[in-house]
């Protein structure tokens, strides 16, 4: 038996499923421009706005697995775009900096970035621009505050495991 879902939940549904496939081509591992994913050139441009940066902070910033920050990171180093280095306060931590090669290569990515955009832009009329940035950002920040929710449910044991999965499971 198929659940009764309110019109304005199969909506946000429905949104959330379209914009992840659309925004698959700046997820996938693939080159975005110079040999670069668009994650790892958001690495460049979060260590070059920062001027040096910690690994830890990274992490949290890709909010993603400290493993999967040094995966995305390694090949930055080995092209010599990014150089790490221990820290002078604390020799466990490690600082990510942009190499003067790190800093030519963001400059032209973001040529590459710029008629990206452009396209974009062009996509939506210029009246509406600043409407639709804003509902975006307000539907972002709900789905960030629902993911956030979600995560502390599950590390405090109410999560999936015990509840309206379950309980929807056994119907």
């Amino acid at each position: 038996m198929r659940p009764t879902v309110p019109p304005a939940y199969q909506e946000v549904f429905f949104l959330i499923g379209e914009l992840s496939r659309a925004l698959r081509c700046c997820q996938q591992e693939e080159s975005f421009c110079l040999g670069l994913t668009l994650s790892q050139f958001f690495i460049l441009h979060t260590v070059i706005g920062k001027g040096q940066i910690p690994l830890a902070e990274l992490h949290d910033i890709l909010a993603v697995e400290k493993s999967t920050t040094t995966r995305m990171v390694s090949p930055l180093i080995r092209r010599g775009l990014v150089v790490q280095e221990r820290s002078k306060h604390d020799s466990r931590a490690l600082n990510l900096s942009l190499t003067a090669q790190g800093k030519e290569v963001y400059e032209r990515i973001w040529v590459c970035l710029t008629e990206f955009l452009g396209t974009i832009q062009k996509g939506i009329p210029p009246a509406e621009r600043s409407k639709i940035y804003g509902a975006t950002q307000t539907f972002l920040n709900a789905v960030q505050g629902a993911c956030k929710a979600r995560e502390s449910r599950k590390k405090h044991g109410k999560g999936e495991g015990n509840v309206c999965c379950q309980r929807n499971a056994q119907r």
